[in-house]
């Protein structure tokens, strides 16, 4: 059929009826995916390049949430696996396995997640999953239990006895406020996808976080003192831990990523949709991760690049510290006096001799903190 029967052509391939608009073209579902495929595609080279060059195959690792980003990202990179392995000549340049941190673990408990993980598994038969619950953070990193108390001093005391599920339960419950426990779990989930992945083997993890994503924790990194973390948490580059993280959605935006998941069957029993916040929501009892996704999701439907270009701004980011440099054991972050605007965090001086073991972003986090 010629293009010029169609009331809107796609701008690509001009054979279909566009039914997406983004960056001022216009797609049919086809080409749309295609264009998300390309970005995420472009990203992931450096492993093929990689394999070449040293003739070992990464491992990579990727947390799946079953949120929309991850989904689309696991979708995406075994689109291109299964295209690697039906050519005669293979390529695949890297080893790929899931984790899925059960979300009804940190979040209330939901049913709608154990179908969701039951819907990933039959639709991606030939990959590796791994489900853990969030409370073997303390399976994985063996001085958890000496961290959180430190991390929380005498107003809290870690009963083994109990079970790893209770222990995590009331450590969290030792925070008060909604943005230190939301940090706080940010964390500890990082700690615990490190862990792992260097159980397995795994040198790289790749994280599913949108550039909507990636600006939001920018600028809430930046609110709650931990600039200097920025040059991981949301940069290309190798972590604190010695496991290199990488973001291959970094240039596809969270509206992009839902408009895939629209045109893509094979998402619509696998996606659990993020739950809305409500407008009548007081703005003290969010966090400031909360307020700060809500400020780039709506300002970036106006101002797209702007918001763009805080996740690019970041990742041009280069760390300055040393192998003497003290870290945090908590979140791996810099401890140390702040020099100008280096962006190195400040250890507190209070009386406890435990509070200066930790960064300027944990101590304003613990349980009774005046930081």
């Amino acid at each position: 059929m010629p293009a010029k029967d169609f009331i809107r052509p796609c701008m690509d391939c001009r054979d279909a009826e566009a039914v997406l608009d983004t960056r001022k073209r216009q797609y049919c579902g086809n080409c749309f995916q295609r264009f998300a495929a390309h970005k995420v595609f472009t990203r992931m080279s450096k492993y093929k390049q990689m394999k070449r060059g040293t003739g070992q195959i990464p491992k990579l690792l990727l947390p799946l949430s079953l949120g929309v980003s991850s989904s689309v990202m696991l979708h995406i990179i075994n689109g291109d696996l299964e295209r690697q392995l039906a050519k005669t000549f293979v390529n695949v340049g890297f080893e790929l396995t899931i984790l899925v941190v059960d979300p009804s673990t940190i979040l209330a408990p939901d049913s709608k997640y154990n179908q969701a993980y039951e819907a990933v598994t039959k639709a991606f038969p030939k990959l590796t999953f791994n489900r853990l619950p969030f409370h073997s953070v303390f399976e994985y990193i063996p001085d958890m239990k000496e961290i959180i108390q430190e991390y929380a001093g005498s107003s809290f005391t870690d009963d083994e006895s109990r079970s790893n599920e209770d222990r995590l339960t009331a450590f969290r419950a030792s925070i008060s406020t909604a943005t230190s426990k939301a940090d706080l779990d940010s964390v500890l989930l990082t700690r615990l996808v490190v862990g792992y992945a260097k159980s397995v083997g795994c040198e790289t993890v790749i994280w599913g976080d949108s550039d909507t994503r990636l600006a939001a924790k920018t600028l809430a990194g930046v609110a709650k003192g931990r600039g200097a973390s920025l040059t991981w948490s949301v940069s290309d580059g190798m972590s604190p831990w010695g496991v290199a993280f990488d973001f291959p959605l970094r240039d596809l935006s969270k509206p992009e990523l839902e408009q895939f998941k629209s045109v893509c069957e094979e998402l619509s029993d696998i996606v659990v949709p993020d739950e809305p916040i409500s407008d009548n929501v007081l703005t003290k009892n969010l966090s400031i991760d909360e307020l700060m996704m809500r400020y780039v999701r709506t300002q970036g439907e106006k101002y797209r690049g702007v918001m763009a270009n805080v996740s690019r701004t970041a990742n041009k980011l280069e760390s300055t510290s040393g192998s003497d440099d003290v870290l945090c054991p908590l979140c791996g972050g810099h401890v140390g006096n702040v020099k100008g605007n280096s962006g190195v965090t400040v250890a507190n001086k209070s009386s406890d001799n435990y509070s200066s073991k930790f960064c300027y972003g944990c101590m304003r986090s613990r349980p009774d903190s005046t930081c």
